[in-house]
Order: structure tokens, then C-alpha cells, then sequence
């Protein structure tokens, strides 16, 4: 018994690089993400600022429901609503599927259309933006270079690097300076992405993940 323990004890190091192993996997997609998002806004912050108003993260309240946002630009040009996704493989899917399919090799994994998920991002932002009339959102998926995109779509479904010149295509202006600001300022104020809020609403997208795993 004394033999066994103290082998435990001349062996601790391994008991916490296997604990920081768990960790680490636990929060491997949770770390994707951000540092997708952190590349995205990287691209983002050198649109001209005379032009483009940028807001990253944004938590809103619609209802009962709270929505996150990857990244919203307000600009002359449109509110431009960016999804952003880190995965790697072979992305198949098109516009109106339910869910798309990520392929590694031979495993195959399904995650749910961007495409739609983005939709509803902005019914969520006409909703807090209804007194204003006739805004034109602009949806954009946007994929790392880690992924090969194979995909059927008339929404941008991109990579990060054709970003900027992505957003500059749409060069018709449609709202003035004062239109642009006063949107900007209207969803600024709307964001309630603090931690407390940010955690529970990671909760409930987890939640209702499981349910829809369970009907499936």
C-alpha cells in the first residue's frame, strides 16, 4: 500500500498534465472560436472609421431571448451582420439546408446552417433597430483558411482573408452620417454582453442544443 502511494507521489507530474490535458480539451472549441472572432476583428479594424462603425461581440435582449452576435458593421453601405466559424475539413452545404456537414478525413460532423443562423441574427437587429426604415443588412459567413469551402449560396460565404474586399463590393451608399451614427449608438447602448449575461446566455444555447440533439 505505502509502495503504491508513494509511486503516486513520484508520479505527480503526470496526474497534472493529464488534468490540464482534460481542461484543455474541454475548452479546445470554446478557444477556436474566440481566436476565430479575434482574426475577424483584426480585418475589421482597418476599415476606414470615417465610413465604418464596428462593433464585435454583440449580446442583445429581443423578447425572452438573448443573441450574440460574432460582428456588426454599421456603415454608409449597409449594417453588415458577420458570422464567423472556425473549423477545418471540407464544408459542405447550401443556403436552405438545415445543417451543414464538416468533413475530416472519414468522420462527418453536422452543425447548423450559417446561413440561417445569420438570418435570425438579423430579424434580432430589426427588432431593436425597427425605427429605422428600410435598412439593408448584409449577411456574411465567414470561414478561416483552415476550411475548404464547398458550398452553394447567394449569402457571402467567405474566407477571412476576402473580408475587406468582400464588404467593399457593396459601394452604394444608403445612409447618411447622422443615419449611421444613430444606428451605431442605438445597438452600442443595446449591448448587455457583460460576463454575467455572456455566461447565461452560453447556457442556454447549450441547453437548447441538447434538446435539438434529443429530437434529432
Amino acid at each position: 500500500m505505502k509502495l503504491a502511494f508513494d509511486l503516486l507521489l513520484d508520479l505527480w507530474y503526470i496526474w497534472v498534465l493529464l488534468i490540464i490535458s482534460a481542461i484543455l480539451s474541454l475548452l479546445r472549441p470554446k478557444i477556436k472560436g474566440a481566436l476565430g472572432e479575434k482574426s475577424v476583428s483584426f480585418f475589421l479594424a482597418r476599415l476606414d472609421p470615417k465610413k465604418y462603425k464596428v462593433l464585435n461581440n454583440l449580446l442583445i435582449k429581443v423578447g425572452s431571448k438573448t443573441v450574440q452576435i460574432d460582428h456588426v458593421v454599421v456603415s454608409n453601405y449597409g449594417v453588415f451582420v458577420v458570422e464567423t466559424k472556425n473549423y477545418q475539413g471540407w464544408i459542405y452545404g447550401s443556403e436552405f439546408d438545415e445543417y451543414w456537414t464538416q468533413v475530416i478525413y472519414k468522420r462527418k460532423e453536422k452543425f447548423y446552417n450559417p446561413v440561417r443562423q445569420n438570418y435570425g441574427h438579423i430579424q434580432a437587429l430589426k427588432e431593436i433597430l425597427k425605427e429605422f426604415e428600410n435598412l439593408k443588412f448584409v449577411s456574411i459567413i465567414v470561414f478561416t483558411t483552415k476550411a475548404e469551402l464547398k458550398v452553394k449560396a447567394k449569402t457571402d460565404v467567405i474566407y477571412t482573408v476576402k473580408l475587406l474586399k468582400t464588404i467593399k463590393k457593396y459601394n452604394q451608399e444608403c445612409l447618411t452620417d447622422e443615419q449611421r451614427d444613430a444606428i451605431y449608438e442605438k445597438l452600442k447602448s443595446a449591448n448587455i454582453g457583460d460576463r454575467k449575461n455572456m455566461r447565461e446566455h452560453v447556457r442556454s444555447v447549450r441547453e437548447n442544443k441538447k434538446k435539438k440533439t434529443i429530437n434529432l
